[in-house]
């Protein structure tokens, strides 16, 4: 998780991601560098649009913070959940993109 936080450090002081910056932030913060994890996450990031990724999980986690609590809205909220999950499935690069990341910190 490390990783993913100093990748979004150095997009946030918008410097480069590369695998340079990315092991001085690391180093900086007392993380024991694993060289292979860090040119796997600087590759991954390659092909990302980052404000893009982080505008769309905001978007998800105000959507379930917002989701109703009790009896026929609850179902409503299950409907709604069906829903996304259709649309996450029109849309494999994102999946492709997250589970590649996923596997990186297993």
């Amino acid at each position: 998780m490390e990783y993913v936080y100093a990748a979004l450090l150095l997009y946030k002081a918008g410097k480069e991601i590369n695998e340079e910056n990315l092991k001085k932030v690391l180093e900086a913060a007392g993380v024991k560098v694993d060289e292979a994890k860090v040119k796997a996450l600087v590759s991954a990031l390659e092909e990302v649009d980052i404000e893009e990724a982080i505008n769309k999980a905001a978007s998800v986690g105000v959507a379930v913070a917002a989701a109703p609590a009790g009896g026929e809205a609850a179902a409503q909220g299950e409907e709604k959940k069906e829903e996304k999950k259709e649309e996450k499935k029109e849309e494999p690069k994102e999946e492709e993109v997250a589970a590649g990341l996923s596997a990186l910190f297993g």
